[in-house]
């Protein structure tokens, strides 16, 4: 019975065969496949770039230093008795800081006017006799020999009186420099000198430094290649020097938290360190709660010119590829995205002025790079800058 069947499922097959042939049917032919949708066009923010004057802002190192500096030394060898003054106040100029022993210098004045004493004796003395001569040689009785020897004694006495007055002078001079004073006003550091010790007007030591500390100094550098870009740009009309000709300076603490009092440009120097390439420049500023230090180290930003139609973008518009170049996206005329190289010069604010690679209209991408990739589609919109500005 099974064979049977099996007999009648093959005669079947072979009965069915030439049919489907005669049909032309492809087993083999596939389904069509339906094409994906395409993916509708990405928002992204954008700015416009516009040309603008912006101020040409350099941020440099520097370093504090103090105004005034003097280092506090005796005038005359000595015993210091006392010290005066609290180490670490503020001291004006003529206090007394230290004091030696005045004694010797006591018994120096007194020997010194006693000198004079005597010479203005001697003095009176050689006039008298001047006059006298001068009479008796009028009168025909003296001889004019000794008339002449009489006012010679007495002009050597007139100079022996000048010398004891010098003397005197230098004497009480010795004794006054008994106090020590502050040559300058300024802050006073620590002791260098005690009680008791033995000072002497040829030493190199010091016994003090007083450094004056409101205004103080910032010493900066800068890079003199920068300083030529930046003059042959001035040549240029490119850059130009603000309205008062005076450059804005401002400091940063090591930590970038701004300090609150601007200064103003003193000098640069005319030399360039030989070892570094390096321009040195000073700033002055106010300091009247003396937070600022002398060896302090600040950052100094210095607005050193206007750069005329020039072109800013913000900071988080810029990607870098892997050799660290600046790139960024631009929104095609007809809506698709280009990955653009440019070159980027200083930073202005929380904005790259760009040098090259970038034209006055087009629009930058700013915000929603997750999402697109160059020649994509994209829907412009204008990014809220003062929102975002004030997000950050």
């Amino acid at each position: 019975m099974p064979f049977t069947k099996t007999i009648r499922a093959l005669a079947f097959t072979i009965a069915v065969l030439p049919v489907l042939a005669a049909c032309d049917v492809d087993l083999t032919e596939e389904k069509p496949v339906t094409a994906a949708p395409a993916r509708p066009p990405v928002a992204v923010s954008t700015v416009t770039a516009a040309a603008e004057d912006i101020p040409v802002v350099n941020e440099l190192p520097g370093r504090i230093a103090p105004t005034n500096i003097a280092e506090v030394r005796p005038r005359v060898s000595g015993l210091v008795v006392k010290r005066v003054f609290e180490q670490g106040t503020i001291v004006n100029q003529g206090d007394v800081l230290y004091k030696i022993d005045p004694a010797p210098f006591e018994v120096q004045v007194q020997s010194a006017r006693a000198t004079l004493k005597r010479a203005l004796a001697t003095q009176e003395q050689a006039k008298r006799t001047a006059d006298r001569q001068q009479e008796l040689q009028s009168r025909k009785v003296a001889s004019a020999q000794t008339r002449d020897d009489a006012v010679a004694a007495l002009a050597k006495a007139d100079a022996d009186v000048a010398l004891a007055r010098a003397g005197l002078a230098a004497a009480e001079l010795d004794l006054h420099y008994t106090n020590v004073k502050a040559p300058i006003s300024g802050r006073i550091g620590r002791a260098l000198i005690t009680e008791g010790a033995l000072v002497g007007n040829t030493s190199t030591e010091s016994l003090a430094v007083i450094r004056q500390l409101d205004p103080v100094y910032a010493d900066f550098t800068q890079s003199a290649k920068e300083l030529r870009e930046l003059r042959k740009a001035m040549n240029g009309g490119e850059v130009s020097v603000s309205a008062d000709g005076a450059a804005a300076v401002h400091l940063l603490y090591d930590d970038g938290a701004p300090y609150p009092q601007s200064g103003r440009l003193l000098l640069q120097e005319s030399t360039v360190d030989s070892t570094t390439g390096q321009i040195t420049l000073r700033g002055e500023f106010p300091n009247p709660d003396t937070a600022l230090l002398p060896g302090m180290y600040v950052r100094v930003r210095i607005e050193q010119g206007i750069r005329h139609n020039a072109i800013a973008v913000p900071q988080q518009a810029i990607q870098r590829d892997t050799a660290g170049k600046a790139r960024l996206y631009v929104v095609a005329p007809d809506g698709t995205l280009e990955l653009r190289q440019v070159v980027l010069g200083e930073a202005t604010g929380n904005r790259w002025v760009v040098e090259s690679g970038l034209a006055v209209g087009e629009q930058i991408v700013v915000e929603g790079f997750q999402k697109i990739r160059p020649g994509a589609k994209v829907t412009p919109q204008p990014w809220q800058q003062a929102a975002n500005s004030s997000a950050q």
